[in-house]
């Protein structure tokens, strides 16, 4: 189907008829085309006002730069993320969407070689990262277009289930890797994370990163992946715990340098490693029964609190990072108390609060949020963060506020994605105006009433009972088309 075509079945505005019909394979290399050259013909700046010792001139931001970072991060943020649903999901509007991210994303790539002012060292993170996912991006394309064109005879016939996996798994692992450049293009816009404070630096990021995708994992099994979950036969703590337990082998093993001497900080991060193997292996135990089902239990909540108490005690030399890392702490001891008390109280040791999957508890997004709220506390807590912050004369309650809103948005974000997935896979629980949902079952109950109220109307009855069928059918359309069982039970007692 051409993009024309494709367009115009959705039902779209009278000028479409003027737009030409070009299919969206050729769209994307037009594209593509048409921004390399221009892209490619700009090198990086040459670096000669970059201080020596430093990665980055000490010359302002320009519009162009500020256009390049808001156009790339709407584009691997929400463009490329939503076209993954939407693929998924099969969606019409998948191509299309891709489409246009794709020209956007080129626009910005070419952005990012045309603006003046601040100069960035050729080798920074970012620009080596640019490289990989704009072939990972061009990869993508050429996958697209060949299950586009349907080749499904001979040779194509056996390697086109290969290329399908493969863009799949490529356009997954997209919000991933866009993830991972933005972060590195803030490290770039600002020459933090350079020689000593490398380590350092990448511990806050690859943690805070891993809490946030935490949070992320559990708002997917929370809102759409209670079914998934029941089919595995395995608690969440067991995934939980397990994924602790493998983390904490990790921590134990590479948090101290082995053959030099021992510091305070290589003391509290390797025993921190050690309770977190000790203590995901126990929680892997406790995620069976003695018959075999699954079970819940608190280990994982209790090892995110205990680590929120540790890291709340890290000595710090700024005030304003002894503040931050104080509410990351308390932050994640909230996670861990709040985990326990869904699990123990609200949900009483149950998978779910319905059989179903669908109903949720409000409190249950509480520890789930809060994941996303430690994760950039932590992130932003680096030792040179907390000095430009310091520096900038902002407080550090401004400065948590404002990671708690990076958070919220975050949240908004995901569960927007996660509401496009849902409301397409199940299309029968549709949300009526009081807000309750309604289910296959009362459906097919609904329509199995009206037939039988029909069979025992007569003729004769028609013109007098024609008012209450149409008060019935009022009814039934303000709860979402299905009369209430006082108004069906009203019609029976007159028809008895």
């Amino acid at each position: 189907m051409t993009l024309h075509a494709a367009t115009r079945s959705i039902g779209s505005s009278s000028i479409l008829p003027f737009v030409p019909r070009i299919s969206p394979s050729i769209a994307k290399i037009a594209l593509t085309a048409a921004f390399l050259p221009m892209a490619l013909s700009h090198g990086h700046h040459g670096g000669e006002n970059i201080p020596e010792g430093s990665t980055v001139s000490m010359d302002p931001v320009d519009t162009t730069l500020w256009i390049h970072i808001f156009l790339q991060t709407f584009t691997f943020g929400i463009l490329f993320p939503l076209g993954m649903v939407l693929g998924i999901i099969k969606s019409r509007w998948h191509v299309p969407l891709q489409v246009g991210s794709t020209a956007l994303a080129l626009l910005g790539y070419a952005l990012g070689h045309l603006h003046k002012g601040r100069e960035f060292n050729e080798k920074n993170v970012h620009a080596k990262a640019a490289t990989p996912l704009f072939f990972l991006l061009v990869a993508q394309i050429v996958l697209g277009v060949y299950l586009k064109l349907h080749l499904e005879r001979g040779i194509h016939g056996r390697i086109r289930p290969f290329i399908r996996i493969l863009h799949s798994v490529n356009g997954k692992a997209f919000p991933l890797l866009s993830w991972v450049q933005m972060l590195f293009g803030g490290i770039t816009l600002l020459g933090f994370c350079q020689g000593d404070h490398l380590g350092q630096c990448a511990a806050h990021f690859i943690m805070g990163s891993a809490f946030i995708a935490y949070g992320v994992l559990l708002t997917i099994v929370l809102l759409v992946g209670q079914l998934w979950l029941r089919r595995t036969g395995r608690s969440q703590e067991f995934f939980d715990s397990a994924v602790i337990a493998a983390w904490g082998c990790v921590n134990t093993f590479t948090e101290h340098r082995w053959g030099t001497e021992w510091v305070k900080n290589d003391w509290q991060h390797t025993a921190m490693g050690i309770i977190w193997w000790s203590a995901g292996l126990a929680g892997v135990w406790l995620s069976k029964g003695r018959d075999g089902t699954p079970k819940r239990n608190f280990i994982p909540g209790f090892v995110i609190f205990i680590t929120g108490w540790a890291m709340s005690a890290h000595p710090q030399e700024l005030m304003i990072s002894a503040m931050t890392h104080q509410a990351f702490g308390y932050t994640l001891m909230a996670v861990g108390v709040t985990r326990i008390i869904e699990i123990s109280f609200v949900l009483k040791d149950k998978a779910a609060v319905s059989e179903d999957g669908t109903q949720i508890n409000s409190f249950q997004y509480v520890p789930v949020f809060l994941l996303y709220a430690a994760g950039f506390l932590f992130m932003g807590a680096t030792e040179e963060q907390m000095e430009f912050v310091a520096g900038s004369g902002m407080d550090a309650v401004a400065y948590i506020l404002i990671m708690y809103s990076l958070a919220f948005l975050v949240f908004l974000v995901v569960m927007m994605f996660i509401n496009v997935y849902d409301r397409a896979v199940n299309p029968q629980s549709k949300i009526a105006l009081n807000g309750h949902a309604r289910s296959g079952d009362e459906t097919r109950v609904h329509d199995a009433t009206e037939f039988e109220l029909d069979g025992l109307m007569t003729d004769d009855e028609d013109d007098d009972n024609a008012a209450s069928r149409k008060l019935l059918k009022s009814e039934g359309g303000e709860q979402n088309g299905f009369a209430s069982p006082s108004a069906v039970g009203r019609q029976n007692e007159r028809f008895a």
